[in-house]
């Protein structure tokens, strides 16, 4: 399966609004994978991942297919980013603790990647995928981005629907490690709001096709919908976790 590259145009978007994933889950990682010396991050992004596995494993691999991506990457003294896909051949057999996969295992080409995790994990090493929906905030702010997601539908590449439903079609074989609920949240501004439906991947392909801006006709609706004067509000996304050991 080629790469497809579907955030290289929102890439600064893409590393500027998108969300932080929650401690917890950097935590009961930790706990679940037998030794906390080496992390992979797969399709890492801008490295929002990489760095909450930074504050618990000695070192982390991260590697994306998109060099736009990694060029935004957020550094850290115990990461490295890679500009690879699937495999990481700088990783050593049977060296790696942890395989996280945030908001990515419905790109992936699984087969070949499977192979390369087999190759270097470490015995009992365990591989966590991670995914999230829509964001909540309210009714009112909600049904406007609803109609957005809607209006979008023809741009959001067929992928889209593993991560609707939750990875239901998409566990990654091994045994399965049971994981607790886990959610992300913020306090956003409308404007950080704006600026994280911007690095959605159907606004960017939208744009492109039509050269149009699809958010230009839902921006006065958020900001009546919005109220408080422009103000903070909680912003939260319910997390699917799929983990297995290896």
């Amino acid at each position: 399966m080629a790469f497809k590259d579907h955030f290289s145009r929102q890439a600064a978007d893409y590393a500027a609004f998108r969300p932080a994933y929650p401690g917890a889950l950097y935590d009961w990682l930790a706990v679940q994978a037998p030794a906390t010396r080496l992390a992979w991050d797969a399709g890492c992004g801008s490295g929002q991942a990489s760095i909450g596995l930074a504050g618990r494993f000695a070192h982390v691999e991260a590697s994306d297919p998109s060099a736009d991506q990694i060029t935004r990457a957020t550094t850290h003294p115990r990461v490295r980013y890679h500009v690879a896909a699937e495999t990481l051949p700088v990783l050593a057999d049977r060296s790696v603790d942890l395989f996280a996969v945030a908001q990515a295992w419905h790109w992936f080409n699984r087969e070949a990647y499977l192979a390369e995790a087999r190759r270097v994990a470490v015995p009992g090493a365990v591989l966590a995928v991670w995914t999230y929906n829509l964001h909540r905030v309210t009714e009112e702010v909600d049904s406007v981005v609803d109609e957005l997601y809607a209006e979008l539908d023809p741009w959001w590449p067929a992928e889209r629907r593993h991560v609707e439903d939750g990875y239901a079609h998409l566990a990654p074989p091994g045994d399965e490690v049971p994981a607790p609920a886990f959610a992300m949240t913020a306090a956003w501004d409308l404007d950080h709001l704006l600026g994280y439906l911007a690095s959605w991947s159907a606004v960017a392909a939208c744009r492109a096709d039509t050269g149009r801006d699809p958010l230009a006709g839902y921006e006065p609706q958020l900001r009546s919908a919005w109220g408080q004067a422009g103000g903070r509000r909680p912003v939260s996304w319910p997390l699917t976790v799929r983990a297995v050991r290896l």
